[in-house]
């Protein structure tokens, strides 16, 4: 046995780090062999977990098949409400079976409600309820006779915001999570307020819709069992109440200073998320590593845009070194691993993204330097601060499209939403600069309504015109003191606000330009405020309207080295294939009318023993730019399932519409088998609109 503590001696702020390791987070690690050991058969167990109610969830557990007497395993937790004997089945499978084949009993496990679990399906996303049950199942999987007493978890999207959360609830038997594309901030980062403005998407639908649905292979209909799940009201029905922060959004998550065990973060810089890892290097003071790469929302492995890289090689030795106690070396390398992106041209069909992988201790990076570039009457951007002026711009709320439907995705040239903001470029640059970090959009702000969302983006302008959008963020003005008081802009006053843009990495090249783009719609990404105005931009000064970027040289550390994915083992039995992210979309405008419609879709299937499950999803924009407040959106979702003694079809219609003062809402449910409606329920509200 060897007692490791790691150590970087680059620097003092690496060495600090060091040393705070050495107080805090010694362990005593076994040495490991350069020799991996063989990989272990795996055996897939189904099991029922009880709960205290005497409600059973379901779970798969992947395990190795060839334990010794009295060997001991840690355990790896997944835990999700997306159906694992159906819907994530294929997928599951090459995950957890690639830990169980090293060691690890992998288990997955469906929130109660959903699946083959039993019980009501909660209320909404990370319940009280999801969570204390998942303490329970935390209990145990420690307390199986195969276990150590150990227990890991793990999880993309909502399997990673159920890690950061259950980490913050200090079940004693959880050592250590791993989180991908996942935040702890639930207003203003998740899908439903992005910025903290009003946002509408496929997973409202999908969700809305899978809870109805009874567990795989035989899909009851018996009342007992498909009543509840039916009946359960839809999600995004409960989100419209609540439209400014708060109590609601906050109860399911604790300070981030709560986390006291070792967190694996794991981001992408086209994901929605990504700006909850450098808020945990700043706020959670266990062990920290993070990879940050220039992927969507995906694992690494599969990502597109690429590059791809094996994941599971760095996850293995993370949890090695926390559950097993052995020394694989992922606490010696620096914290963070971040993809430094080179310019590339707007390309929807991007493959991979050009850069490179730069190391660094800790967030903020070492020696970043935020430069201030001012806005100028001119509409230029300088070093020097500009003499006083004002811009004004007219609002067009069917504007955005070109940005994307959340701030992550590949998107297209930016000059035709340029177009209808108000544009500040920098001089042609003399020499590189290369950003990481959050670009902040410092902004004096006025609007002639009582009511404005001000959106903030950064594009690099290429020589021959060209717009490639970098990053971006909005600001919903009625929350610029708070978002959960959110109070009315006095008209024509000056505000000052801060848009602190998502975090990204770039390298603008010597010759390019940088831009700052202001605009006071993003639609549809973000629903449009209610009323026509114009708003108007303040310059000059020092503190006049501003952009800083935080700008970095070339990193002292060597860049890591990952290995690119391998192949990794599939069902035989199932099969799963579907539209990439963001499906199809195309956008139709009447000129003459001043109105404007996006149409979306995506589809997928699976392929099972028993059946064939087709989904599909399609959602259709409205916006007038001659009343902004009318604006719509209608949604469809299908769910077939195709037995072979019948076929079961799962419906979802959501209806919601707006005025200036008002949001109205309709869903409606239903099932049908054989093409025969067997059940329906609509719900239908008005809801007052809350500053939004």
């Amino acid at each position: 046995m060897i007692c490791h503590t790691p150590m970087f001696q680059r620097s003092r702020r690496a060495a600090a780090i060091a040393l705070w390791f050495a107080i805090s987070a010694s362990v005593c690690l076994v040495a490991v062999a350069k020799t991996p050991p063989a990989l272990r058969p795996v055996r897939m167990e189904q099991q029922t977990i009880p709960m205290s109610d005497g409600v059973r969830l379901a779970a798969t557990l992947y395990m190795p098949d060839n334990a010794k007497p009295g060997e001991k395993f840690p355990a790896l937790l997944e835990y999700l409400p997306y159906r694992k004997d159906d819907a994530t089945a294929a997928r599951d499978y090459p995950i957890h079976s690639w830990f169980a084949a090293r060691g690890y009993v992998s288990v997955r496990v469906d929130i109660r409600g959903f699946g083959n679990s039993e019980g009501s399906p909660t209320d909404r996303e990370y319940s009280e309820q999801e969570q204390l049950d998942g303490e329970q199942v935390i209990a145990w999987l420690a307390a199986q006779p195969w276990s150590n007493g150990k227990v890991g978890m793990f999880g993309i999207s909502w399997g990673g915001f159920n890690s950061i959360q259950m980490a913050m609830r200090h079940p004693p038997a959880l050592k250590a999570i791993l989180a991908v594309d996942a935040t702890e901030e639930l207003f203003h980062d998740d899908v439903h307020y992005i910025d903290g403005m009003m946002h509408f998407d496929e997973y409202e639908l999908n969700m809305d819709l899978s809870p109805a649905m009874t567990g795989a292979p035989d899909y009851s209909l018996d009342e007992k069992v498909l009543g509840p799940r039916f009946e359960s009201a839809p999600w995004s029905l409960l989100y419209l109440k609540h439209q400014r922060d708060g109590e609601f959004w906050r109860v399911p998550v604790r300070p981030l200073s709560e986390i006291k065990i070792p967190c694996f973060l794991i981001g992408g810089l086209l994901d929605g998320y990504r700006d909850s890892i450098p808020r945990m290097f700043e706020k959670v003071k266990a062990p920290l590593k993070a990879i940050i790469g220039p992927w969507n929302h995906a694992f690494p492995n599969d990502a597109e845009p690429g590059p791809q890289i094996e994941w599971q090689k760095q996850a293995l030795r993370w949890w090695d070194y926390w559950l097993k106690n052995r020394n694989t070396g992922i606490m010696e390398e620096p914290p963070l691993s971040i993809y430094m992106q080179d310019w590339h041209a707007p390309d929807l069909h991007l493959k991979n993204i050009p850069g490179r992988w730069r190391g660094e201790t800790g967030w903020p990076p070492g020696n970043v330097a935020n430069t201030t570039l001012y806005l100028y009457d001119a509409h230029v951007l300088s070093t020097d601060p500009a003499k006083p002026a004002a811009h004004q711009l007219g609002y067009v709320p069917s504007i955005g499209v070109e940005a994307g439907f959340w701030w992550g995705d590949l998107t297209p040239d930016q000059r035709p939403i340029d177009a209808f903001s108000l544009t500040y470029d920098s001089a042609p640059l003399k020499t590189d600069l290369t950003m990481l970090g959050r670009p902040h959009a410092l902004l004096q702000a006025s609007s002639s309504a009582v009511q404005a969302d001000w959106f903030a983006r950064l594009s690099d302008v290429a020589p021959d015109g060209t717009v490639t959008l970098v990053t971006g963020a909005g600001s919903n003005g009625a929350q610029r003191d708070s978002a959960s008081e959110p109070k009315e802009l006095a008209p024509d006053q000056t505000y000052p606000l801060d848009i602190a843009m998502h975090l990204s990495t770039w390298t603008f090249p010597r010759g390019h330009r940088i831009r700052l783009a202001i605009s006071n719609a993003l639609w549809p990404m973000i629903w449009p405020t209610p009323y026509a105005m114009t708003t108007t931009l303040q310059l000059g000064g020092e503190t006049g309207s501003r952009l800083t970027l935080p700008l970095v040289p070339p990193s002292m550390y060597a860049p890591p080295q990952f290995a690119a994915p391998e192949p990794l083992e599939q069902r035989s039995d199932m099969r799963s294939t579907g539209l990439p992210w963001p499906g199809e979309w195309k956008t139709e405008r009447d000129e003459l009318n001043g109105r404007t419609k996006v149409t979306w879709g995506g589809k997928s299937e699976e392929t099972y023993p028993w059946g064939k499950e087709t989904d599909s999803e399609g959602i259709t924009y409205l916006a007038d730019d001659n009343h902004p407040e009318s604006s719509s959106v209608e949604g469809e979702a299908e769910i077939v399932m195709a037995l072979k003694q019948q076929t079961l079809t799962w419906k979802g219609h959501l209806s919601l519409t707006s005025d200036a003062h008002n949001f109205y809402y309709k869903y409606t449910r239903e099932l049908l088998k054989d093409g025969q409606q067997i059940r329906q329920k609509t719900w239908q509200e008005t809801i007052p609109r809350d500053h939004q």
